[in-house]
């Protein structure tokens, strides 16, 4: 059926317009259908042109990673309108947002007990993995969760005892494979806290767990305990270890330290790798250098003059006996400096390191500890990423404790990226991911 309008001539016969005056009554709908298509092309190209990055060709799964990307992004951006309203700090609000994406209550298994308490008031989730006939006493690891000292944890808008998931399902699985106990260390974040406070509450953790009596209670072999960590958790983890070893009280002592793509100083944001990856997923430049200010209460308005070295320029007094500790053009192979040049200001801001002393504190920065320090350390397991703005310190790291005389299993995977390892199910499962935490647990069996 048509409806229509014309000229009438004589004869009662009608004339169309010149103009589309006559169409079919279902053209306004098929219309309106051509305008939702293309409203929604433009959505999905938006879409893509949001989700789409550039990312070198040997990156595991590259559009997986792009969505992973995107969606923390996303969150980001999200958390970051929520403090401009005021409505809650940022960090606070992104934590919520990643873990609420994640979190997982305490759950035993038929292989696995998993049990939620505190050692010296800070919280832990101790996970007992099953016994062998054949040894009465187990092995142990006690890890320390990443995520920027101020994320990954389940303490501030939800019960103390969720956890996100990623690092359970880690933690689960090692204390399987290991046939071990397995301490998950729940310390206080930023906002909350700033450094050294969540240095201290890992310490006090632990030496709480190292006492004869607690080791007794879980069964766990004194002589055969690592502390280990990835991220933020492999720098608190660092820091551990290395005053541990100054620590003459301790009785039972540290067999292995395992360090998870660590961060590790604070005084050069332009390594190889940090140029190199300077926008790679999921831990741009930027990102890293802002968590570093959060993590010691700083301003915001020192990050860019941070990202290009103007905190640790010539003119900075402070920071010139420091240099050659993290001299990468010494430390690193030449496959990894490839044509990359230090980047050295002559002047900068000094006033950087005199409101934030933290940067060059050895605590903040285990890369920087003096040398008398890193030859008392245990063997030591360090996994690095190439596609990892923090590659480079924990390689500067393995140097560092090889010049020293300790033993150091130095593992890298040309395909990684930063966070890679907690990924490993569905829908988040990397396949780079799943051989770098079978790689990680394999060392723990054969040195534990």
């Amino acid at each position: 059926m048509h409806s229509c309008r014309g000229q009438k001539l004589a004869g009662g016969l009608w004339v169309a317009s010149p103009f589309p005056l006559c169409q079919p009554a279902g053209e306004p709908s098929r219309g309106k259908m051509r305008s939702s298509c293309v409203l929604l092309t433009a959505l999905v190209a938006l879409a893509a042109y949001y989700v789409y990055i550039p990312l070198p060709g040997s990156v595991s799964d590259p559009w997986k990673l792009m969505l992973l990307d995107a969606t923390f992004r996303g969150a980001q951006q999200v958390s970051n309108l929520i403090h401009y309203l005021g409505l809650s700090h940022h960090l606070l609000a992104l934590n919520f947002i990643i873990v609420s994406f994640g979190k997982k209550s305490a759950w035993s298994s038929a292989q696995v007990k998993v049990t939620d308490t505190d050692f010296d008031g800070v919280e832990v989730r101790v996970f007992e993995g099953p016994p062998k006939p054949e040894e009465p006493l187990k092995r142990s690891v006690v890890y320390i969760h990443g995520g920027g000292w101020a994320l990954a944890s389940a303490s501030t808008f939800w019960s103390p005892s969720d956890e996100i998931r990623y690092y359970d399902e880690l933690c689960t699985a090692m204390a399987e494979e290991l046939n071990a106990v397995i301490v998950s260390i729940e310390y206080r974040l930023v906002p909350k806290v700033y450094f050294p406070e969540q240095i201290h509450d890992v310490v006090r953790a632990t030496k709480y767990f190292l006492k004869p009596e607690v080791l007794q209670k879980y069964m766990v072999d004194p002589g055969r305990i690592c502390i280990s960590g990835d991220s933020a958790g492999g720098n608190l983890a660092a820091a551990l270890g290395q005053q541990f070893t100054q620590d003459a009280s301790l009785k039972s002592k540290l067999k292995l330290q395992a360090l998870i793509y660590p961060v590790l100083q604070a005084l050069d944001f332009n390594t190889p790798s940090y140029q190199q990856n300077v926008n790679t997923p999921i831990l741009p430049r930027y990102v890293m250098v802002k968590y570093w200010v959060d993590y010691f209460k700083g301003n915001y308005d020192f990050v860019q003059a941070m990202i290009i070295n103007n905190h640790t320029s010539l003119d900075v007094e402070e920071a010139a006996a420091l240099r050659a500790r993290l001299n990468w053009t010494s430390l690193l192979p030449a496959s990894f400096t490839k044509n990359y040049k230090p980047v050295v200001q002559t002047t900068g801001n000094a006033r950087i390191v005199q409101e934030l002393p933290q940067l060059l504190d050895a605590r903040s920065a285990p890369l920087i500890a003096d040398q008398a320090v890193l030859q008392l350390l245990p063997k030591t397991y360090i996994l690095t990423c190439e596609h990892d703005v923090l590659r480079d310190d924990g390689i500067m790291y393995a140097k560092r404790l090889e010049s020293a005389g300790v033993e150091v299993t130095l593992d890298h995977f040309e395909d990684g990226f930063h966070g890679c390892m907690i990924f490993t199910s569905w829908p988040t499962n990397f396949s780079v991911g799943i051989r770098t935490r079978n790689s990680y647990i394999k060392w723990l069996d054969q040195n534990l």
